[in-house]
């Protein structure tokens, strides 16, 4: 977990250098869990991540681990026969139809890592990439990441643009999941869901 200790250093700080950007642009704050409605798609590394967090969490307090599993195991219970993938291994499908599927799936369920109580996560310093980075506007080679809909009202594309910071500008994720399927197998993305169970 060496690199992608790494890796999220690398994150972080491009994060912390378009939050500085962005000013007053960017409203994201806890307890705003906007973005933490609707299930998206992680990758091995992620889920790696996330289960290393919860243990750490069960370690330093354990009724709250125990929360965070249980809203999983209850997450999965309602969604097992709409999920897009394999519900036993909790891998979604891949291909054009699959993601048909997926682009409807569970909409208006909240992740199992938020604290229903608080609106903050759970495991926020396991998070996956994708929470790292939305809010403010991120790129990704020539690819622009999306900016949550709270933020830059009024802001003209090209002030967003000027905010616009580099994610992973030598492609490090790309060269850890590489790693992490020749070394384990593990392979094809899940939920944040299965990653707990």
């Amino acid at each position: 977990m060496i690199g992608d200790r790494a890796l999220v250093q690398i994150v972080d700080a491009a994060l912390a250098e378009a939050t500085r950007k962005s000013g007053a642009w960017l409203v994201c704050r806890p307890g705003c869990s906007e973005c933490c409605m609707g299930a998206f798609p992680i990758g091995p590394l992620d889920a790696q991540r996330l289960r290393l967090g919860l243990r750490e969490l069960e370690r330093d307090d354990a009724p709250r681990a125990l929360r965070v599993r249980q809203r999983a195991r209850d997450y999965i219970a309602r969604f097992w026969s709409d999920f897009p993938g394999d519900p036993t291994t909790g891998v979604l499908e891949e291909g054009e139809e699959a993601e048909d599927r997926f682009a409807d799936f569970a909409d208006d369920a909240a992740c199992p890592a938020l604290d229903p109580e608080s609106g903050t996560c759970d495991l926020y310093a396991a998070r996956p990439m994708t929470c790292r980075i939305f809010g403010p506007p991120m790129r990704s080679g020539s690819e622009a990441i999306g900016v949550c809909e709270l933020c830059f009202h009024g802001a003209s594309d090209e002030e967003i643009a000027a905010c616009e910071v580099e994610v992973d500008p030598d492609n490090m994720e790309s060269a850890l999941l590489a790693e992490l399927e020749r070394t384990t197998g593990a392979r094809g993305e899940t939920i944040v869901a299965f990653a707990l169970r």
